[in-house]
C-alpha cells in the first residue's frame, strides 16, 4: 500500500537554481552547511515543518570529498553548474517496483538539523547505508536511531513502506559512545535495524556472492537520491567494473554526489540484481575522479550474524 507523505517545499529541483535568500547566503553557518550537503526532509505524519535548514553528508573524510563537477550543489553557488549534467541525465526509475522499492531514503531531522542519504533493505528488517550517515559532523555526535526513518520506495511525495531504527550495527572499530568518526573507507558501512520488517512487503535485496564479482556479462549500477534530484531514485549506469583497491575498496567512475551516500552497488546480471558493496563518496584524483565504495565482504559477516539471532 502506497503512502502518502508530507514533503517539505524544495528550493531544489531537477535542474534548477538554488534561491537561498542574501541573509542565508551570507550566514557562514549556511555557507558551511552548504558545503555538506543540501538534501529534503520527509516528515511523517503529524510532524510539523521546520525552517529550511541542511545537514551533514561530508563522506567519510569530515570534509567535502565530492568532485565539484559532480555536485553543482555545494561547489556553484546559486546557479548549477554544467557538470552536473551526468547526474541529471541518470535514469529515473520506478521506486514503486520491485527490486527499486527495497531501496529508499535514511532520513534525520531535528530541530538544528536534517539531512538524507540513501540505504537498502537487504532483509525483512535491516538497512545498509553508510556509517558518516549516521553521524552528526558538525555537533560530533552519533545520531540516536530512534531520530532515523528509512522511507523505501520514496518518490515525489510518496512511500512504500516507513520505519523508524531501532539500533545499529558498525564496524567494531567505531564506538558510538565517542565523539569521533573514525575517518577510514572500510569503516564507512552500517547496518540500521528498523523496529518493523518492512521488507516482509517490499522486499528485499541478498548481498552479491564474491564470484559474481568476475563474472562476464555483468552490469555495475549505483542507485541513490542525489542532492539534485532528491525526490526520485535514479540510476548511475557509467560506473565500469571496480577496480579492488587497498582494504576491499571499490573504485569506479560512478556519477553520484551527496544524497547518494549509503547507496547500494548493484550487480545486474540476467535480470537479477544483488549487493555488491555500499557508496561512500567521490575522491578527487588530481583531474579526474573516483568513486568509492565499501565492499560487501567487510559487512557481510556482520549481516549474517543479526539475521541467525
Amino acid at each position: 500500500m502506497k503512502r502518502d507523505s508530507n514533503l517539505l517545499d524544495q528550493q531544489i529541483c531537477s535542474g534548477g537554481d538554488l534561491s537561498d535568500s542574501t541573509q542565508e547566503k551570507d550566514n557562514p553557518m549556511r555557507r558551511l552547511l552548504s558545503v555538506l550537503g543540501l538534501s529534503a526532509l520527509l516528515l511523517l505524519p503529524g510532524q510539523a515543518p521546520m525552517a529550511q535548514n541542511t545537514g551533514p553528508d561530508a563522506g567519510y573524510l569530515r570534509e567535502n570529498n565530492f568532485a565539484p563537477e559532480l555536485d553543482g550543489i555545494c561547489a556553484s553557488g546559486r546557479s548549477m553548474s554544467t557538470g552536473c549534467d551526468a547526474i541529471r541525465n541518470r535514469e529515473i526509475v520506478d521506486a514503486a517496483t520491485a527490486p527499486w522499492r527495497a531501496i529508499g531514503r535514511v532520513n534525520f531531522a531535528s530541530t538544528q538539523t536534517r539531512h538524507h542519504c540513501t540505504g537498502t533493505l537487504v532483509s525483512e528488517q535491516v538497512v545498509l547505508t553508510a556509517a558518516h550517515c549516521l553521524y552528526n559532523l558538525p555537533r560530533k555526535v552519533w545520531l540516536p536511531p530512534q531520530s532515523i526513518v528509512f522511507v523505501a520506495g520514496f518518490q515525489r511525495g510518496t512511500s512504500e513502506a516507513i520505519s523508524r531504527g531501532k539500533r545499529y550495527v558498525l564496524d567494531g572499530t567505531q564506538n558510538t559512545d565517542m565523539r569521533n568518526f573514525q575517518p577510514s573507507p572500510e569503516r564507512d558501512w552500517a547496518l540500521l535495524i528498523l523496529e518493523d520488517p518492512i521488507g516482509r512487503e517490499v522486499g528485499y535485496l541478498d548481498i552479491a556472492p564474491p564470484e559474481l564479482m568476475q563474472e562476464e556479462n555483468t552490469d555495475f549500477l549505483l542507485a541513490g537520491y542525489s542532492g539534485l534530484r532528491p525526490n526520485v531514485l535514479s540510476l548511475a549506469t557509467d560506473c565500469g567494473r571496480p577496480t579492488i583497491g587497498a582494504k576491499n575498496a571499490l573504485l569506479q567512475r560512478c556519477s553520484a554526489m551527496p544524497g547518494d551516500s549509503g547507496a547500494p552497488m548493484l550487480i545486474r546480471k540476467n535480470d537479477e540484481f544483488h549487493v555488491a558493496g555500499v557508496f561512500s563518496s567521490i575522491v578527487s584524483q588530481r583531474e579526474s575522479y573516483a568513486s568509492l565504495a565499501v565492499s560487501s565482504i567487510l559487512f557481510a559477516d556482520p549481516l549474517n550474524e543479526l539475521l541467525e539471532r
